[in-house]
């Protein structure tokens, strides 16, 4: 799969330049080593470890010995691997997205620097978001979450879930992953390393924590409201950079972004505050087997949660609040230049009003003639 961007000069091998143009074929290739170690019989089981989701058990599908019976999943060990596949699908397609999309987008609309860098991390981010939102919908609806809302607190059967809802597990967690070697390949800046490392950090933290707690539900329904939140962001964001006279379109996402995260604040105390009842003791044996009905998992649940709606809100505020005092800065700067200005022009004005006065009133003075 030909991913590599054309251009006049050739970088020496395997130097810095060499490999950032050619990551994805480089990625590529290391996927198709797995892909085609499924025609060999010694490196056949191997390759579906990284390929297939793992840790199956068959469980009866249904009442009666005719119903058959289906295979749902566990987590384990093996599924690191199946991550790190999907991580190398998820670097392919995001530099296809860039060189065949975005970057199209940009030489079109000759965007600056600036503005390119931030049209490539909303373009990237807005399709994952509505992908994302489009599938874990599917999921809620086909299994029955919305209908049957104390699914998002009753855990399944012996700790198992469903073939869609463990691969939407594994796909959130490799992209997420996939944005540690993107901060090398799309040359971010050394200051705005920190900010999206943070970013990376706390999606992986609380995917993570709903996928080993068996929060499968509940963490699917957040992930659900708060994909559509930033997707709405980024909308916004990319129609900014297109037209700066829809502002009104950012103002009014903050309001929706505020009461996107107060719904995921009332559905994770409704939840696991109220409806996650049972042992209010620790008990170590339940909390090693993924059970969080136990106070101490109850609290890790909902302070995390509260904590990261905390952060994400109070980040909104102080970037409204720079971006605030940076526009009423400008504005008195240009209210001062148009001051100066028109002080300039008024002065010459004037002066010219009193040369030209001088003209009329008092005409130049001709030499007498001497007889």
């Amino acid at each position: 799969m030909g991913l590599r961007k054309k251009g006049s000069k050739n970088p020496p091998v395997l130097s810095h330049e060499f490999i950032l143009q050619n990551h994805a074929d480089m990625v590529s290739c290391v996927g198709m080593f797995f892909v085609l170690g499924l025609m060999f019989e010694g490196t056949a089981e191997v390759s579906i470890v990284f390929l297939t989701l793992q840790h199956g058990a068959p469980v009866p599908a249904g009442e009666g010995a005719a119903a058959g019976s289906r295979t749902l999943y566990h987590y384990g060990v093996k599924d690191l691997a199946t991550v790190f596949f999907y991580m190398l699908v998820a670097i392919i397609v995001h530099a296809t997205i860039q060189e065949y999309v975005l970057d199209k987008i940009g030489k079109r609309m000759q965007f600056t620097k600036a503005r390119q860098s931030k049209l490539n991390e909303s373009g990237q981010l807005s399709v994952f978001y509505a992908v994302s939102c489009v599938w874990g919908s599917c999921i809620l609806v086909s299994e029955n979450c919305l209908a049957d809302p104390t699914l998002l607190w009753r855990a399944h059967p012996h700790h198992l879930m469903t073939f869609q809802m463990k691969f939407f597990y594994i796909s959130q967690l490799a992209y997420w992953f996939h944005g540690f070697p993107e901060l090398y390949f799309q040359k971010i800046k050394k200051q705005d390393i920190p900010g999206q490392l943070i970013y990376i950090g706390l999606h992986l933290f609380h995917i993570s924590g709903a996928y080993l707690l068996y929060l499968n539900h509940l963490g699917l329904l957040l992930l659900v409201l708060h994909y559509f939140v930033e997707l709405l962001s980024h909308l916004c964001g990319l129609f900014y950079f297109s037209d700066e006279k829809y502002q009104k379109g950012v103002s009014l996402w903050a309001l929706v972004f505020i009461s996107g995260r107060l719904v995921t604040l009332i559905v994770s105390i409704v939840t696991v505050g109220f409806h996650l009842a049972g042992s209010q003791t620790w008990n170590t044996t339940d909390a090693l087997t993924g059970n969080v009905n136990v106070l101490a998992a109850k609290i890790a649940v909902l302070s995390s949660s509260c904590s990261i709606q905390v952060y994400v809100t109070w980040t909104l505020i102080t970037v409204r609040v720079q971006r605030w005092v940076e526009d009423s800065t400008l504005q008195a700067s240009n209210v001062k230049k148009k001051r100066s200005t028109s002080k300039g022009k008024s002065r010459k004005r004037t002066e010219n009003g009193m040369d030209t006065s001088n003209r009329v009133d008092s005409p130049p003075k001709r030499k007498e003639k001497s007889l």
